[in-house]
């Protein structure tokens, strides 16, 4: 029977759909002014959504908070110690396929160590208006326009 309860702030799936899939991303920046850059990651080729760039991050795992899970990933994917910084936005989207997710996105300024690939196709610095030039997953691209146009940081 354990298995079967859900937390009170989980979200109930409605009958017939995926559950909403819960995750975080740091938008990890670097410099200042003109010369500030934010780090992307690409998918690698053989993931599901294979070769699209995307801010590092991923699952919230249950009895985490967004936090602590974002803590945690940018550790197992970057090797890095990161401090996070505030709540940015909150995305929701749902893929063709009917999979729903939502993306808590935090701001990350301070870091510890240097990032270490671990689990990318590649990984890069870019300035905030080269980022439409990359693929980004679909549900990133109105961050990404918003980031672009400085609406955002």
């Amino acid at each position: 029977m354990k298995d079967s309860i859900r937390k009170l702030d989980e979200p109930r799936p409605s009958p017939g759909s995926r559950p909403l899939r819960r995750v975080v991303a740091a938008l990890i920046l670097r410099g200042e002014g003109p010369t500030r850059e934010i780090f992307i990651c690409q998918r690698r080729a053989g993931q599901p959504m294979g070769l699209k760039w995307e801010f590092p991050g991923g699952k919230i795992e249950p009895g985490e908070t967004s936090v602590e899970a974002l803590t945690r990933e940018l550790n197992e994917e970057l090797d890095i110690h990161a401090t996070i910084g505030d709540l940015i936005t909150t995305i929701r989207h749902t893929y063709r396929n009917g999979g729903a997710i939502e993306i808590e996105f935090f701001l990350v300024r301070n870091f510890q160590g240097e990032p270490v690939n671990r689990i990318f196709q590649q990984m890069l610095w870019t300035p905030f208006s080269r980022l439409p030039d990359y693929d980004f997953l679909s549900a990133d691209l109105t961050l990404i326009r918003d980031l672009a146009d400085g609406k955002l940081l």
